[in-house]
């Protein structure tokens, strides 16, 4: 495979677990800090705060952790403002199993009829760690911790 496959398969695959987040259940979610001994091995958690650039990329941030694995993770984010509004996926890390907890960020503009649909205030992100678990030749998805927070979005 030529490193420029491989590139385009990363992040396809990033951009798949990012949309997947999307509808992926909660599996360890709530609404206040989160505390690692509530779960398993696998956790994630979600800064309160958030930034928007001046062209409208928004930058999330927060830490994980998870070991083992049958196929690639990643740590997929999306971001909710508003009552009753769409949530956005923002990005999508590889993330590293190896039993240690590592930094997150995902970056990214939603698209839309909107040239800036967010703005500086409270919002919500979700957060999930998403295996991508090969079955019958094709990559499924397996949430394997998620985590909800508000936050604050903040202009930069």
């Amino acid at each position: 495979m030529s490193l420029r496959t491989s590139r385009a398969l990363t992040g396809a695959t990033a951009a798949a677990a990012a949309l997947l987040t999307l509808a992926a259940p909660s599996a360890a979610a709530g609404s206040g800090p989160y505390d690692p001994a509530e779960s398993g091995s696998d956790h994630v958690t979600v800064d309160g705060t958030g930034r928007i650039a001046r062209d409208g990329t928004l930058t999330l941030s927060g830490a994980y952790r998870c070991a083992g694995g049958s196929g690639p993770v990643f740590v997929g984010s999306s971001l909710q403002q508003g009552r009753g509004s769409f949530r956005h996926g923002i990005g999508g890390t590889r993330a590293v199993c190896d039993g240690e907890t590592h930094r997150w960020t995902n970056r990214g503009r939603p698209g839309g009829d909107e040239e800036r649909p967010f703005k500086a205030g409270p919002a919500r992100v979700e957060a999930t760690l998403m295996e991508l678990r090969t079955t019958d030749g094709l990559p499924l998805p397996r949430p394997r911790a998620s985590h909800s927070e508000e936050i604050t979005l903040t202009e930069r």
